[in-house]
This record gives structure tokens, sequence and C-alpha cells, in this order.
């Protein structure tokens, strides 16, 4: 707090002095951030302003003031500049006049969430950062779950002169990592004196306030020191930062919210697999740092088993421990899901449960018969379309009640301490669309999933099939996704998730890229389809696609307000908490836009039928 204006700063300290508060200039405002709720940016350029300490620290660092602004340090032998995290990021960051004012080195210190895919983009902006102006960067990132929906993954790096000379671990169950890299700063500045462009705006620059500090980074004696050499950024493929990611938020959350383990219910599809596969991926990660002698990890799994001598022997008795499975079944339900829940929980090595719902799905319906004199009937058996959504619902929100009620007392049952948190598995995509029902099984604490697509699922599930050694999952993959909510026709599965949504998952993940990257309604959707399908859909088709999505996401986006808190891992994420923020009351005709698509169609037809005709 600065003149009674609240600013997010870095402080910089050396041997218990303060020797400059720089506060932040940039501050992220979209998506995932709101920082002008709490923050004010600081507007002036190259300017310091004495700031006068609170008592205690003064009591603490013996200063009654010190420098609060835009400045750099200036040591025996070179100059330090500071960003902070979304400077980075911007347009003109705050780096480039840095870098042609002479600071050889820029630090920044940053929380920069996970997404899929998204280190390609770090690591571009620091080699940038360091090739166009020359100088060395040292970028330290967050890790760690943020108590939120945002997993920060560490990533650190030290770049100089457009190349990566040491890497960070981007997933770790370690809390605190340092990486270093000895470098000559005399490759700085031989760097620099061969850019001709950069050295005539050099000339022109503003000068930053320097901070003289009593320091040196070299000493005399770093002649026969070896430098570090340049190494090649090792990227993870999509499907293993799944693994990682999410897994690492999981244990997060889990030792952060003093739980005994998760509850799960294992349908036998894919999405409820990957739920589980990440939390076998977790317990691997938890005996890899144990084994690597982290004695704060073992602590915590410790803590969580309630046995203060155990030590995890591998990761299949690990998951026992923290992880119950427990496949629902119905009358709608296939002896084939069954089977393949049951052969996942004994490859991964889960507690198990199995046990039928009919009981309560039957009373529940009883009810409303008894009360209304009406038995609804599903379509299958004669019943209307009502009917039929509300009996899928009940058995869907019931599953919901019994997860709830076997996390709070599977435990006690078996005489263990401690309750679970249940975990969804809705896919970012189903979210989407709004192919869940309120307050079933997609109601948990947490999904670890909601945030990923149904296509990195798949390949997800296929990693882990080949890396865990887990032979079911290939039987998961293979079968078509379904909800098993309707009458089996003949003992088989009669229904299936594409059928019920009426799209691909592979067309719903290019809708919510439209929809929420490049901010398009349904007439721009429609605009930009038209190219991108141009070889297997025609203008009509394309104009019923565009308005059967829009119309089913804004029927559903009401579910939106209820999803349950998930890892964010995709740009298109729904979620309506602080990320994808709209309405969720549509007018779900969408009059005027499909109005203009179907004006644009009618003369896209009439303009194909002149040139089939051709010239009278």
């Amino acid at each position: 707090m600065h003149r009674n204006v609240r600013y997010n700063c870095r402080v910089i300290f050396l041997n218990r002095r303060i020797l400059l508060i720089r506060p932040k200039m940039a501050l992220a405002n979209e998506a995932n951030y709101r920082e002008l709720r709490w923050f004010t940016p600081w507007s002036r350029s190259r300017q310091v302003e004495e700031y006068f300490l609170p008592r205690m620290l003064q009591d603490l660092t013996k200063q009654e003031t010190v420098l609060f602004g835009d400045a750099v340090l200036a040591t025996w032998d070179t100059c330090i500049g500071s960003e902070v995290c979304e400077e980075l990021w911007t347009p003109h960051s705050p780096h480039v006049d840095m870098g042609l004012d002479g600071v050889e080195i820029i630090t920044n210190a940053s929380g920069s969430h996970h997404m899929l895919r998204k280190a390609h983009a770090r690591v571009d902006l620091v080699t940038m950062a360091t090739t166009k102006n020359g100088g060395i960067y040292l970028l330290a990132n967050q890790k760690g779950c943020d108590g939120d929906r945002l997993y920060y993954d560490g990533c650190a790096m030290i770049a100089m002169n457009g190349r990566i000379f040491a890497q960070g671990s981007q997933f770790s169950l370690d809390d605190v990592e340092v990486l270093t890299a000895t470098l000559d700063l005399e490759d700085v500045r031989s760097y620099r004196a061969e850019i001709s462009s950069r050295n005539l705006a050099a000339s022109r620059v503003n000068p930053y306030p320097r901070v003289k500090v009593d320091f040196a980074l070299s000493c005399h004696d770093d002649l026969l020191e070896s430098v570090s050499e340049p190494v090649e950024w090792k990227y993870h493929r999509p499907e293993e930062e799944i693994s990682l990611g999410p897994a690492c938020w999981l244990w997060d959350y889990l030792r952060r919210s003093q739980q005994a383990g998760f509850f799960l219910p294992l349908s036998g599809g894919v999405d409820s697999a990957a739920t589980a596969c990440l939390i076998y991926s977790m317990c691997h990660q938890i005996c890899e740092a144990v084994a690597r002698g982290n004695q704060e990890v073992l602590t915590d799994i410790r803590a969580i088993v309630d046995e203060s001598s155990y030590i995890p022997q591998n990761p299949q008795e690990l998951c026992g421990h923290v992880l119950t499975t427990c496949y629902m079944a119905s009358e709608n339900s296939s002896q084939e899901t069954c089977n393949r829940a049951q052969k996942l929980a004994q490859q991964i090595g889960s507690y198990h449960i199995g046990l039928n719902i009919d009981p309560a799905v039957k009373a529940i319906v009883g009810i409303f018969s008894l009360v209304t004199g009406k038995s609804p009937l599903f379509a299958a058996h004669g019943g209307g379309r009502r009917e039929d959504l509300a009996l899928q619902n009940v058995q869907a929100r019931i599953r919901m009640v019994l997860a709830y009620l076997f996390a709070q007392l599977s435990l006690w049952s078996r005489g263990t301490c401690g309750g679970l948190l249940v975990l969804g598995s809705a896919n970012v995509d189903e979210s989407l669309l709004g192919y869940l029902t309120k307050y079933d099984c997609s109601s948990a604490d947490i999904n670890p999933i909601g945030g990923i697509s149904k296509t990195d699922l798949r390949a997800f599930v296929q990693f882990c099939m080949e890396r865990f050694q887990l032979p079911v999952l290939q039987d998961i993959l293979s079968a078509p996704a379904t909800a098993e909510l309707e009458p089996l026709a003949d003992g088989q599965v009669s229904q299936t998730d594409e059928d019920d949504m009426g799209m691909t998952y592979s067309e719903l993940s290019v809708y919510g890229r439209l929809r929420k990257i490049a901010k398009v309604g349904p007439y721009s959707m429609f605009c930009k389809l038209l190219n991108m399908w141009k070889d297997t859909c025609t203008p009509r088709q394309v104009a019923d696609k565009v308005k059967q999505f829009f119309w089913k996401y804004s029927v559903n986006r009401h579910k939106m307000t209820t999803l349950t808190p998930a890892y964010h891992a995709e740009n298109y994420s729904p979620d309506d908490n602080r990320f994808d923020l709209r309405p969720f009351l549509y007018n779900t005709r969408w009059p005027w836009q499909f109005r203009c698509i179907e004006s644009q169609v009618l003369q896209l037809e009439r303009k194909s039928r002149q040139d089939l005709d051709g010239p009278d």
C-alpha cells in the first residue's frame, strides 16, 4: 500500500535490507485473472518515489525509507532488471527498454498457470526476448494448486541470447526447485555489439533510475569456472501433460484439504477411466518422490492414510489406500461396462464397490406415481420425451446421492478414519453442450478432466495403456461412449453419446474453440465453418449443425452455474465461475442470427443452382 493505493509488488532484498520495491506495471485482467479488482498498475514508467516502511519492518531492516517504482539494480559488474509475470506477455514488455538501456539480466517472478500446449508459448517469449535484444533472462514460476481451478506448473528457465541454458521441471511434487546456470556476461556484450539496429535504438532510449548495489555476481577467480552449455528444450506431449498436470493438482488438493482419499463413480467408459488413470498417475509420482527421498511427500501421505510409519510400496498398493471406485449398476446397464470397470479397478489397485441403484430409483418414481396417479414410461416402452428424460435423470441423480453417502461413510464402514473427495468425470465438450444431468455424478467436489476435450482424453487413455501397462483400457477405448440410462435392446446398449448429442466430439471441440477463443456467435461461426468444412458439408448442412449447437448450448447454459470446479486445461472451457463469464439465460431461438444464416444459405443455394444450369 503506497499513498493509500494498493499495488502488486515484487520486493528485492539483499542481506536483510530492501533494495527496491518494484510495483507491477501490467496487470492480468482477462480469462482467469481479475487483478484490477484488487490492485492498481504502476503507470509512471522509469520513475521512483520514497516509500516509508512500516515500523515493524524498520525494526528488522534498520531502514526508514526505500525506493518504490520502476528502477533497475546496478551492481559492480552488471545491471539487473525485473519484470513481473504478465509484463512478459504484453506487446511492449519492460525488458525491451531495459535491454536497450544496458540491463544485462532480466528476472521475472511469474504466476503462469498450466494449459495444454502452453509451454511452447512461454519458451518462445523468453527466447525471442533475448534473441532480438541479447541478454540473460531468468524466469521463475509458481508451483502447485492455487486453491481453485488453476495449477501452476513450474517450468523455470534460464536463457541467454536466444538460447536456453537451463530447464526446470514442468510438473513436480517438490515444493521448491532451484535452477542454476553459469553464464559469461561478456557473451551478452559481444552479442549486443553486433546488432546495429539495437544499438541505434539504445542510443535514443530514456534511462532507468539505477539503484547502486554494493555487490558483485562475479569475482576474480571466475576465470576457471566452466560455463553452462545450451540445452534443447524437452516438451511433453499433450497426453503426458494430462498425466502429470492434473495428477499434481489432485495431490496438492488432497493434501491441503486433509481428506483421506478420493471416491470415483466408475462407469466403464473413457471419461471415468481417464479420471481413474489420473489418480493412478498421481500414485506413481508419489512413489517416485518418496523413492527419491522427498520427506515432505512422505509426511503428507502418512497423514492422509493415517499411518505414522507407512511407506508406499508401489502405485497399486497406494491406490488401494487413496482411491475407492464404485460401479453403480441399473437395469439399463450392460454386463460389458460392469466387467470393464471391475477389471480397471483390479489393474490399478483401487478399492472397488459394486452396487445396484434400481431399488432407490423405483422408490423415487413410486413416490411420484403415488402422489400423481401417473406412471412415466421410457420412450422405448411407449412414453413421451418428457417422461423419458425424467426417468434418465432420476437414475443419474440417485448416483450422485449415493456417491456422497459412500464418500462420507465407506471408510467408516471399513474402520478407517476420514472422508473422501468425490471426483466428477464430465469432459469439457459435454459441459459446453450441457450433455449432463444437473446434480448428477457430474456434480462432485472436483473434476480433474473437466477442462480436457474428449479427443485429448482418448489420447491420454491410450498413453496410460502403454505407460502403465493397463490392457483393459484397450477395451474401454474400443467401446462406444454411452450413458446407459435408456433400456437395453436385447441386452445390448441402444444409447450412444454422439447420437444423443446429435454431433461428434470432434465437432464439439471446433464449436468450443470458435465460440470462446475466436469470440464468434452463430452467424460468424457459420461463415467460418463454410470454409473449414467445404469439402465435407453443404452450406445447408453447416447451417443446421450451427443452429443445433447454439440451441443446445443456450438451452443448457444454466448448468454451467453449478458446474463442478474443474482443472483448467483448455481455453474454450465453459466454466462460469471466473473464466467464461456469460449469461445463463438466452433467447434460445436466436431469431436475428438464425435469419441471417438462413438468408445466406438461400443465396448460396441459388448461386449453386445457377452454376449447375450454366449460361443460357
